[in-house]
């Protein structure tokens, strides 16, 4: 589209900074919005921003592998699907009181939300009982708690809502019409269920999609209106950047131009204003300049610490000297129950283990929660 054209579509819309919460936009209002100059768009996206939210705090979780590999799913973009030989070492469940030691680490290191991910369909009865003593012990330590399981029928949802379950991670991944070229083995409507069966239970809903799988530029707009649909929006919106896997069918796709990608976390935070949007997967290959921009786009989420699931993420040092850089700081969270011991925590972490990382010369992948 011309720049001309761009500007053309900008009079229809409502001043994004004027906007209420919507579950009816249209497909052509989110392409316009995508459509619009870029500085334009970033003002929009500033505006709705800092309507809400603190424009320099970001909320920072950690993940864990609760559960990697072997997975009956055929997602073309995942190292850990059954399907595909990328050389990921499948892992049994967890030990509890292993996943509890990491958790307590995590809060110790100023992480308020706790989220662990297991490589499954959907749990099955005997780890369903496992996942919930999980979720128990680290509720207990007063982290805010997530779950990524696969699907989950009302029953398996309330359960783990009774647990202390805070969030559930399940992305829609992308649009409704491109979903048959990733996945085959669980269709959208499963998706949609196992997100209202989350609902029901009174749980938060953490739920996004991966860019750059070959989709077209409808396709990203698409998912964006199957996410605001969803009555309230998902409070955590993760966006990821696909990380091209060897020996995933994906792992020669094209690249995604990444003010694209920027685009799509500027029209998620106009979509879903109270949301947090997470600049999740894909931070690994992201030069500062383009973390910059989607901070600057309305994203307001990371992971922290080394890993996600089974890919690298930025390490410590380098999160680190970039919240310097950019004067942003992590969120304080309501459910601390001392938010400045937390805070303190978590900037005193993260200068310590950066500096345990240059000390010894050395110092990534989720789509989820």
């Amino acid at each position: 589209m011309t720049s001309a054209s761009r500007a053309s579509a900008a009079p229809d819309l409502t001043l994004a900074g004027n906007a209420g919460v919507r579950h009816d936009w249209s497909l052509a209002e989110i392409e316009a919005l995508f459509a619009l100059p870029f500085n334009d768009l970033l003002f929009r996206a500033q505006q709705v921003h800092r309507s809400h939210f603190d424009a320099n705090a970001v909320q920072v979780s950690t993940l864990l592998s609760i559960k990697t590999g072997a997975c009956p799913e055929d997602c073309k973009y995942c190292p850990q699907s059954g399907h595909y030989n990328t050389g990921l070492d499948k892992e049994k469940l967890l030990e509890i009181d292993k996943v509890v030691e990491q958790a307590k680490a995590a809060k110790e290191a100023g992480a308020s939300r706790f989220c662990m991910g297991a490589a499954w369909k959907s749990p099955r009865e005997q780890d369903l009982e496992v996942v919930l003593a999980m979720v128990e012990r680290v509720k207990a330590l007063g982290l805010e708690t997530c779950m990524t399981l696969g699907m989950v029928d009302a029953g398996q949802a309330s359960r783990l809502a009774e647990a202390g379950l805070d969030y559930y991670n399940h992305n829609l991944d992308t649009s409704p019409e491109y979903y048959g070229e990733i996945i085959t083995t669980r269709t959208y409507a499963d998706r949609l269920e196992t997100l209202g069966n989350v609902r029901q239970a009174g749980m938060k809903v953490c739920s996004g999609g991966i860019l750059g799988m070959g989709e077209a530029p409808r396709d990203r707009a698409a998912l964006l209106q199957q996410l605001v649909k969803l009555d309230p929006h998902p409070e955590s919106v993760p966006i990821n950047m696909l990380v091209k896997v060897p020996g995933t069918p994906l792992a020669d796709v094209e690249d995604l131009d990444p003010i694209e990608f920027i685009r799509a976390i500027a029209v998620a935070r106009i979509l879903m204003p109270k949301s947090h949007v997470r600049l999740s997967a894909g931070r690994e290959q992201m030069e500062e300049s383009t973390q910059a921009l989607a901070f600057l786009a309305g994203a307001n989420s990371i992971f922290y610490g080394d890993r996600l699931l089974t890919t690298g993420n930025p390490q410590v040092e380098r999160d680190r000297a970039l919240f310097a850089k950019l004067g942003l700081h992590p969120e304080r969270r309501e459910t601390c129950a001392d938010d400045d011991h937390q805070q303190a925590s978590l900037e005193s972490a993260m200068a310590h283990r950066a500096g345990q990382a240059q000390a010894a010369e050395l110092a990534y992948d989720a789509s989820g929660a």
